[in-house]
């Protein structure tokens, strides 16, 4: 006699909270700071080459921006698989070696102060360096507990078709919006040269606005017992330590930053023709439409770029014709190079040294254009995107009659 053994139903294993906790912060953390550094992968590159210089690799320069769409589309695509459970134990390891890289970065740029700012959301939310070290820190902690439970991760979605379909979905996305933008501009301008914004306005600082306040320390000795001691500068003034003959200050006062103030939002701009005249007020403050051709490094022009620049040059020298517009080209470019690229072009853009630092702000393009009136920023646009003639007409200079 045979007995069966009663058909009893298994009980579904339950859901590891720590990890699926884990997995939804981190993988919607990735997203969205994939994302708001792919809206500006030209700035995300920027910053990476301040990286590059720290750490010798200032011939990876060129390649900043591509870099910079690569690790923002890697970003998106590891938080996206996360979420949808693909792929789990190579997503977890991606995950790992990323945060160690990334923590390793932050924690490098806090200690020695060589970069500023991480770039870790873009401008949208600048961090400072030890900010962005911490923020690793936590994320490191829950990628390890992702790490760790990695065997447990599964998809989401039953469908392997649907799975594959949105794998494919999420990694075109991901290269899209950085390759995209590259050329476009960002979807969203966060900088102070952003269209709407009053250039005039951004250099000032607003009334009312506190100012940055500072301690200032100084070390004091008597002249007669050689003792010393530290005074902060408001006690010396309350106790009028000037006018007793005894004690003397040694030595330069020590200044700290105790509260920071109002940060003025455009304040390195300056506008000066090659005989070195500063006319940035003459140029910001035009009451006519301004076009402000900008580039960096003419040099650094591909033979697309070029093209575009001449198209730029030629339709703004058919406008001039028959509108009252004024025309320059800003950038940190040698007399030699600017030169040289107007015996190539016959350039009708009036010719301005502007420092590296603004003109990286004003469009995420080389070259780009910015259309301006009376000291506002009213388009944007990048090397392949600037409008016809007719079009400029019809949507700006006939709307200001």
């Amino acid at each position: 006699m045979t007995f069966t053994q009663p058909y009893t139903q298994s009980k579904p294993a339950k859901p590891n909270i720590l990890l699926w906790i884990s997995r939804i912060i981190v993988g919607l953390l990735f997203i969205f700071s994939g994302l708001i550094k792919a809206n500006d992968p030209m700035g995300f590159g920027y910053k990476l080459q301040e990286y590059f210089h720290v750490f010798n690799m200032s011939f990876l320069n060129d390649y900043s921006s591509w870099i910079a769409i690569f690790l923002c589309a890697l970003e998106i695509i590891l938080g996206g698989l996360l979420l949808i459970g693909v792929a789990g134990r190579k997503v977890a390891w991606g995950l790992l070696l990323l945060i160690i890289f990334f923590t390793f970065l932050t924690f490098y740029s806090a200690y020695s102060g060589a970069v500023k700012s991480c770039g870790c959301f873009g401008d949208a939310i600048p961090l400072t360096p030890w900010q962005s070290f911490y923020k690793d820190l936590v994320l490191l902690a829950l990628i390890i507990i992702i790490f760790i439970y990695r065997g447990q991760i599964k998809p989401t979605i039953k469908s392997l078709f649907t799975r594959n379909l949105l794998t494919l979905f999420i990694i075109i996305v991901s290269f899209g919006i950085g390759i995209f933008t590259l050329y476009y501009l960002p979807f969203v301008d966060f900088l102070p040269y952003k269209e709407g914004n009053n250039i005039p306005e951004q250099m000032k600082i607003p009334e009312g606005a506190e100012p940055d306040v500072y301690e200032h320390i100084y070390e004091m000795k008597n002249k007669t017992t050689n003792e010393t001691k530290k005074v902060n500068d408001k006690d010396y003034i309350a106790q009028k330590m000037w006018e007793d003959k005894n004690w003397e200050i040694v030595g330069d006062p020590k200044t700290t930053l105790i509260k920071k103030g109002y940060e003025v939002k455009i304040p390195d701009l300056i506008i000066s023709d090659m005989d070195g005249n500063d006319l940035t007020e003459e140029i910001i403050n035009n009451p006519y439409y301004n076009f402000i051709v900008t580039s960096t490094n003419v040099s650094k022009m591909s033979p697309i770029d070029l093209k575009a620049l001449d198209k730029i040059n030629n339709t703004i020298r058919d406008l001039s014709e028959d509108y009252n517009i004024r025309a320059i080209l800003a950038t940190a470019s040698s007399t030699d190079e600017v030169n040289y690229l107007n015996d190539q072009m016959d350039l009708v853009l009036e010719t301005f040294y502007v420092d590296a630092v603004p003109l990286k702000s004003m469009v995420r393009s080389n070259p780009g254009v910015m259309l301006m009136l009376n000291g506002t920023v009213i388009k944007k646009w990048s090397s392949i995107n600037f409008p016809s003639k007719e079009e400029i007409i019809k949507n700006y200079l006939d709307k200001a009659e």
